[in-house]
């Protein structure tokens, strides 16, 4: 199975400016240097400690990445003479570094600060340790410049399960959201589907800032979620887990009847658990969806109904015990 998906241009930077935009409260950053070099650009997605490059070897030295000062490079620093820690800072700052980040609530030198403005290095400081702020920001950068792509479809989230419903242009997919909605489970996106990889096997689903939790009903128009059920009946993001294709029944398409085959789709390398399910008159597809749920966490925390009943199966031709068909060995007094 194929499913229909449009590879979105990967960025190939983003401006200190929109980095300290948009991680300044989260990771507690503080601005130490003016604001000159906010125009720089960063176009590496890893962060670097310049521990070997203070101490004079720069061949290898990653100045194109975010520069992050912990504790054994400002001890180090502290450890030499104003005239030394000059030179080796000058060293440092005659490349073209986008920004440095210093953890741990150190304070920066004075000429730390001097040597920031003149060069326009942004320079900045958390309070964070150096080990959790490099897992932050590099997740931060990490998404920025991940691989994403665009899917047509609507995007729930049933009983914490990320549903992707899809199927040809007016199969009822909106609906189908719609009805799951009304029951108590969660919009993520319609229409326009953004998934972002996340690592080798995740990938995270949100909408577009423009569309957000709008959604369009074919006959009534566009509501917005969120002012109709509440902020409990929408989220932001969340890890795709299973793909369900909406198709009008086939006589001659055969699907599943056991569900021990186990289908999957490739996205972005990732393989997502697919479940082609038929539409027709009669047919509670928001139920159904609700079942698939469970029996996707069912099958997470280790059980497969599939695979129990074809051992159950096994053992009983086996033993070829044909003695007693019934589910009960004895019917108690309830003639009800």
């Amino acid at each position: 199975m194929k499913i229909d998906q449009k590879s979105i241009s990967r960025k190939e930077y983003i401006t200190i400016e929109f980095l300290y935009n948009n991680i300044r409260d989260k990771f507690k950053f503080k601005l130490i240097s003016d604001r000159s070099g906010f125009d720089k650009k960063i176009h590496d997605q890893n962060l670097h400690r310049p521990g070997l490059a203070l101490a004079g070897f720069l061949d290898l030295f990653s100045y194109s990445r975010v520069q992050v000062f912990g504790n054994t490079e400002m001890r180090y620093l502290d450890s030499l003479s104003e005239e030394n820690k000059l030179n080796t800072l000058e060293r440092l700052f005659n490349f073209d570094i986008p920004c440095i980040i210093l953890t741990d609530g150190n304070k920066p030198f004075p000429v730390l600060i001097e040597l920031a403005n003149k060069h326009h290095i942004p320079l900045f400081t958390s309070e964070f340790a150096t080990t959790k702020l490099a897992y932050l920001v590099g997740d931060f950068l990490d998404d920025q410049f991940s691989p994403r792509i665009s899917i047509h479809g609507s995007f729930v989230d049933v009983y914490g399960v990320g549903m992707l419903f899809v199927g040809k242009s007016g199969i009822g997919k909106s609906e189908v959201a719609l009805d799951l909605i009304e029951r108590g489970h969660r919009l993520v996106a319609d229409d326009i589907i953004i998934l972002t990889k996340k690592g080798e096997g995740i990938l995270m689903g949100s909408g577009t800032n423009l569309v957000k939790h709008f959604m369009e009903i074919r006959g009534l128009g566009l509501i917005d979620v969120e002012k109709m059920f509440g902020i409990r009946a929408i989220r932001y993001q969340k890890r795709l887990e299973i793909i369900i294709e909406l198709e009008l029944w086939d006589d001659k398409a055969e699907y599943t009847r056991t569900g021990l085959d186990g289908n999957t789709v490739s996205i972005s390398d990732v393989e997502i658990p697919y479940i082609k399910l038929p539409i027709l008159p009669g047919k509670n597809i928001t139920v159904i969806s609700e079942v698939i749920s469970l029996n996707y966490l069912l099958k997470h925390y280790g059980y497969d109904a599939a695979t129990q009943f074809q051992h159950r199966l096994n053992r009983k031709l086996k033993r070829k015990d044909t003695d007693n068909i019934r589910g009960v060995d004895y019917f108690e007094h309830d003639f009800e």
